[in-house]
């Protein structure tokens, strides 16, 4: 692997990816996933190529696989770094076909294949991705299919049931960091549908936040409560109902006079579909519902 010259030392790579010098030299030396040549010094010279596996393997690694699993992984799937390079037309023709796939395994009850095919698309992608442009359309999807009469309850239980267990999953393996400010996320009032929720839980914790998640809405005055006694720095609420909206946004609006230090973000399906003037009456609470706006969200509020 790595046709290209090497020009990062151990201690550049380590600083890099952030992985000590130690567990680098055990990894090649136990698993022998990458082999870099050596200077005439006999130290260790890493291609881009190395660089490009090795963030692979920790990205795994962070996400709860063990070494020996990511490498395993790596190795059945040797085309892996080429598809996550391919132009965003085709890749989106890829997460489209594998949204289909995984939506037919839940819709015929078939487990097993559900979670075999998530368990290669997290493989080859990233976590967010897979949540935000896999699991969510699905979603949409399953919902839609439900209000047409086209699935069962039974159908929509089980589909969502599942994706919500394996987010779940995720959201316990992930590590905080100490440093970052704390965040509640809870569903507006009267809001039941959280795999939304779910899924921009997960990306703040992938940041590293400390997240105290609630799931479905609760009693306004115990939202008080849980703010007083955790004291975090952001209130995330989220709407997937229109006819949610205007009480949740009454609450945003009541906390923050009562607390005026908090930051407060409201998302969902529901507002991504309020026409622009009624968006921009309640803008500095609206998060977006994309990685990229809530980057930007977070970024300007910071």
């Amino acid at each position: 692997m790595g046709s290209t010259q090497g020009k990062y030392n151990i201690k550049a790579v380590s600083n890099m990816l952030g992985i000590q010098p130690g567990t680098l030299r055990a990894w090649e030396r136990r698993y022998k996933m990458i082999r870099p040549n050596r200077n005439e010094a006999g130290h260790r010279l890493y291609t881009d190529e190395h660089i490009k596996i090795l963030k692979w393997l920790i990205d795994k690694v962070n996400r709860g696989f063990t070494i020996s699993q990511a490498v395993s992984i790596l190795e059945n799937n040797q085309n892996h770094l080429a598809s996550t390079e391919q132009n965003e037309s085709v890749q989106q023709d890829q997460i489209e076909s594998f949204s289909e796939e995984i939506l037919e395994a839940l819709l015929s009850f078939n487990e097993q294949e559900a979670h075999k095919k998530l368990d290669y698309v997290f493989s080859i992608f990233s976590p967010e991705k897979v949540a935000i442009e896999i699991i969510g359309p699905s979603l949409v999807k399953i919902g839609q299919l439900w209000e047409e009469n086209q699935i069962t309850s039974a159908h929509e239980h089980f589909a969502t049931n599942f994706l919500r267990s394996r987010i779940g999953m995720m959201l316990i393996s992930l590590p905080t960091d100490q440093l970052l400010p704390k965040a509640i996320c809870v569903c507006g009032p009267n809001e039941k549908h959280e795999l939304g929720l779910l899924i921009f839980t997960l990306f703040l914790k992938r940041k590293g936040y400390d997240v105290i998640y609630l799931g479905q809405s609760i009693a306004p005055s115990d939202v008080d409560v849980i703010i007083e006694e955790v004291e975090p720095k952001f209130l995330f609420m989220s709407c997937t109902m229109k006819k949610n909206i205007p009480v949740t946004v009454d609450l945003a609006k009541a906390l923050q006079d009562t607390f005026p230090n908090l930051k407060i973000g409201l998302g969902g399906y529901a507002y991504d579909m309020l026409p622009e003037e009624e968006k921009q009456r309640i803008e500095p609470f609206i998060v977006g519902g994309s990685k990229e706006e809530w980057e930007k969200w977070l970024a300007n509020v910071l």
